[in-house]
């Protein structure tokens, strides 16, 4: 491979820096679609997930990473246009990188998953209509891509609520979902196990020579080992794991005993606590002063509290000496001192909270909103629309049992998912960057050379420091705030976007994980409590998803038309 001229050298350098950037980006944002779910159902801690992510999208990128997107390098434009301007191709992958990295780079900062392909797909198209207008541009897989932002959240959505409702019918209804549970683990397995490796071995790795597989055998390979892996969880997992789950509840049962008999005897002493505060009050307000409670003169030593008699209905501290300053019980009044103030009634709310006494007056907290007059009837709504999706929240947990049966399950898929993250989305930062590498080093705008697998590895490291340093505000938008996520909603989830993007990616459609994996979380999300997502978060994702091809093309665009005085 003969040197790059120094005419080029300039922008192969200034390639590779902001392709290692988009790389971060990439990591920063676009990993959350791999263990997102599996965070947010507390399966695995940040920590493990990042861990696992830096470890299989690497792999990833090394192993099945490969064969770089023809549709990034090649399939979006003509690159025929270019020959004999080659150096206006290469300060156009400059700009592509630079328009797709500072789109992502907001992204990220505003917690919203978007699309990286999508992304860089904008900012090909925009160097492009600086450098030649429209007519270099593949409208028609432009068409496709447009589209995709509906097919890809409405058909994984539909998947994995089929694939939901069929688990929450054998397992999660069942009083004891255990063994139901139990009995299909095997054919959990294998299912994953089909899907993942199919998705892996179809059209695979020209460097382990996957790709000379025919379809047949792929059908035989996938099959077969799904079989396989179903006898093995049949026959050696399913025991073990029975022992193992009935362990935990056991010990489960023992520790909601032990908490139960510790606040019993917190109530207790809370009890004995009051009744001795209330009993040393009266002592040692008896015979300081004594009030006129009848006509013939008795006296009724002041202090003296009655807040035992009725424990449900008035709290000792609204009842003790310090309140009843006068009792008259030999007539009809009773007898108030001006210094105790009575709150009037109020008929237009009524609250469960307990009142508050303090300097003998009572205030009721639970109301406080409406005491402000100057406060937004957006801001009551806001408030109000928190406490529903609080409250949503809430009821949507799974048995300690499916935790235990569904938690490997998903983090063997989100696994798979990392992995084949890592050998597709990687060409989204170094495809540019191997247009610009090749184009430098033959000097023809056909790049005819394979990808260096050096600059695979570059870019899965850029992936993984972006996944440790930013990563966590993207998964935790997807695994915690668009919608609660349990084990058993996380497996479907992962099951019904991957096998989405499998029956896309063969059919041709270009579609997006992250399209997939948000369309998949509001819809089971939906399905099991119509209070667990958060409409609000998911109208900023799809504002988002929207902008993204015209504001990255935008920014690669004016980057485009200034680095054009530079050659």
């Amino acid at each position: 491979m003969a040197s790059i001229p120094d005419e080029y050298l300039w922008m192969v350098i200034v390639g590779f820096i902001i392709a290692f950037i988009l790389s971060f980006a990439i990591g920063a944002n676009d990993v959350a679609n791999s263990f997102g779910t599996s965070v947010g159902a507390k399966v695995l801690t940040l920590r493990q997930a990042c861990i696992l992510g830096s470890i299989f999208e690497l792999l990833g990128a090394l192993l099945i990473g490969y064969r770089v997107s023809d549709t990034i390098r090649k399939g979006i434009i003509d690159v025929e246009l270019y020959n004999g301007t080659e150096s206006t191709l290469m300060v156009g992958n400059v700009a592509a990188l630079t328009g797709s990295c500072v789109w992502l780079f907001v992204a990220t900062f505003l917690k919203l998953p978007v699309s990286t392909t999508h992304s860089i797909v904008g900012a090909t198209v925009g160097f492009a209509l600086v450098a030649h207008g429209v007519k270099g541009i593949n409208w028609m897989k432009m068409g496709f891509i447009v589209g995709s932002w509906f097919i890809s959240p409405v058909l994984s959505g539909l998947i994995s609520v089929l694939v939901f409702l069929a688990i929450k019918i054998l397992v999660l209804n069942q009083e004891k979902p255990l063994e139901p549970g139990l009995k299909l683990l095997p054919l959990f397995y294998a299912f994953t196990a089909a899907i993942n490796l199919f998705s892996v071995f179809y059209k695979g790795s020209a460097l382990l020579h996957f790709d000379r597989i025919p379809l047949y055998g792929v059908f035989i390979i996938t099959f077969g080992a799904a079989i396989i892996v179903g006898i093995v969880v049949r026959i050696a997992f399913v025991p073990w794991y029975r022992k193992k789950i009935q362990k935990y509840l056991e010990e489960c049962k023992v520790e909601d005993t032990e908490k139960g008999k510790d606040v019993e005897t917190s109530l207790d002493n809370d009890d004995v606590s009051r009744r001795q505060l209330i009993d040393d009050e009266n002592k040692e307000n008896l015979g300081k002063n004594e009030l006129e409670v009848t006509p013939s003169g008795k006296k009724f030593p002041m202090g003296a509290s009655i807040a035992l008699l009725n424990e449900n209905l008035l709290t000792p501290p609204l009842l003790n000496g310090n309140i009843l300053k006068e009792i008259d019980l030999g007539t009809p009044q009773t007898k108030i001192p001006s210094n105790f103030s009575t709150p009037e009634s109020d008929t237009s709310c009524h609250s469960s909270q307990p009142l508050l006494c303090s300097n003998n007056s009572i205030k009721d907290e639970s109301v406080k909103e409406k005491s402000n007059p100057g406060e937004s009837i957006e801001s009551i709504v806001d408030v109000k629309v928190e406490d529903d999706l609080e409250t949503g929240r809430n009821t949507v947990r799974d048995k300690p049992e499916t935790v235990k049966l569904f938690s490997f399950l998903q983090v063997l898929t989100a696994v798979f998912g990392s992995f084949a993250h890592g050998g597709n989305d990687v060409s989204n930062s170094i495809g540019p960057l191997v247009a610009l590498w090749i184009i430098g080093s033959e000097g023809s705008a056909a790049q005819k050379t394979q990808t260096p697998i050096w600059i695979l590895l570059y870019g899965g490291a850029g992936i993984i420091i972006g996944l440790w340093v930013w990563g966590r505000r993207v998964i935790k938008t997807l695994g915690e705030d668009l919608a609660k996520t349990t084990p058993s909603s996380g497996f479907c989830i992962e099951v019904g976007s991957a096998l989405t993007v499998l029956l896309a990616s063969n059919v041709g459609i270009p579609i997006s994980t992250t399209h997939c994996k948000v369309g998949s979380v509001v819809s089971v999300g939906r399905v099991r409590s119509k209070q667990n997502v958060d409409w609000k978060l998911f109208r900023n994702i799809i504002l988002a998803w929207v902008g993204t091809v015209p504001i990255a093309g935008a920014i690669s665009a004016l980057a485009m038309y200034l680095l054009m005085f530079a050659v």
